[in-house]
């Protein structure tokens, strides 16, 4: 199994419904203040999404893409009367008329992304975006921040969200599932600030790391790139 196979498949990553609304609470404030106003965007990888609705509020238009198809599935299911949420798969990420989203958002998705694609990934955000749109790169994990790390945040969130004692839980369940093991099979992909400032370069974006990662867990990066006008 990968990574794509997961996150296609049953899969528990949040402790508690409390852990779930909390995370996505806290990323929808985080993304929003990075957005364009009224603008058109897309959240790559975007996962369920919960905080969809809170994102497209201050927007024109939001697109969902995901690669895999129960996620889509469920998330057409989900949007289906929200008048400003698209919901893409292959096909329609394929037809997506270029140039014509003034974001690109794309959350705790690289760690799970090969870095032999990163550089097609690029091309393509870049095909998406207008001239000036802008591409955030959230949740980027250096490679010194590992399990520990992670394990550390998330007690920070549940003592700050009330819910401790199920994080406990969770962590014991996390140690036996199956998440754990395909860590430590693919290992998550990490980039280095300079690193990934050079890859943006190299692709034409001027970005920069901001001081605040989306997210609960500050040891992770954000990168914010814009697109050149000409």
């Amino acid at each position: 199994m990968g990574w794509r196979e997961f996150w296609d498949g049953d899969h528990s990553i949040y402790v508690n419904a409390r852990h779930k609304a909390l995370h996505y609470a806290r990323i929808g404030v985080d993304i929003v203040a990075l957005l364009p106003a009224n603008g058109a965007a897309m959240d790559y990888g975007c996962g369920e999404a919960l905080s969809a609705p809170q994102l497209a509020r201050g927007l024109s238009r939001l697109v969902l893409y995901d690669a895999a198809p129960s996620v889509v599935a469920k998330a057409r299911a989900r949007f289906a009367g929200e008048a400003k949420i698209e919901v893409i798969d292959e096909a329609g990420l394929a037809a997506l008329e270029p140039g014509s989203l003034d974001a690109v958002v794309v959350n705790s998705l690289l760690q799970y992304v090969p870095k032999t694609e990163f550089a097609a990934l690029l091309d393509l955000w870049a095909a998406n975006l207008k001239p000036g749109g802008r591409l955030i790169l959230g949740d980027v994990i250096p490679p010194d921040v590992g399990a520990v790390a992670d394990v550390a945040a998330l007690m920070r969130f549940a003592a700050e969200g009330g819910f401790v004692g199920p994080a406990m839980a969770g962590l014991v369940k996390t140690f036996f599932s199956p998440y754990r093991k395909l860590r430590a099979e693919t290992p998550l992909v990490t980039y280095r600030e300079d690193e990934m400032l050079a890859l943006l370069a190299a692709k034409g974006f001027a970005g920069a790391r901001q001081a605040k990662n989306i997210g609960h867990n500050q040891a992770r990066m954000t990168f914010v790139a814009d697109r050149p006008t000409v």
